[in-house]
């Protein structure tokens, strides 16, 4: 599950606007704006709604790192290797 400082970590990240996570997620920008002023895992939000923001976030680029006792959080992944 995404938390929503990981959401606010790769848009900085990728320097998107919401209202560009909104159009290419799908996600309404009422509903980015809400889930970002959560803390903490957005376990009461709808499944498909993170899903939705996941799924684009990766496709930008972003790698969410799982909590592995550092604590979660984001990363650039590398480009994939041209063959």
């Amino acid at each position: 599950m995404l938390s929503a400082e990981q959401i606010r970590a790769a848009r900085a990240i990728l320097r998107m606007e919401q209202k560009e996570l909104a159009e290419r997620s799908g996600v309404s920008l009422p509903s980015i704006k809400r889930l970002e002023q959560m803390s903490g895992d957005l376990t009461a939000t709808r499944v498909s709604t993170v899903e939705a923001i996941r799924v684009t976030l990766e496709a930008a680029g972003v790698q969410f790192i799982p909590e592995n006792g550092g604590g979660a959080g984001v990363r650039l992944a590398k480009p994939k290797a041209q063959s």
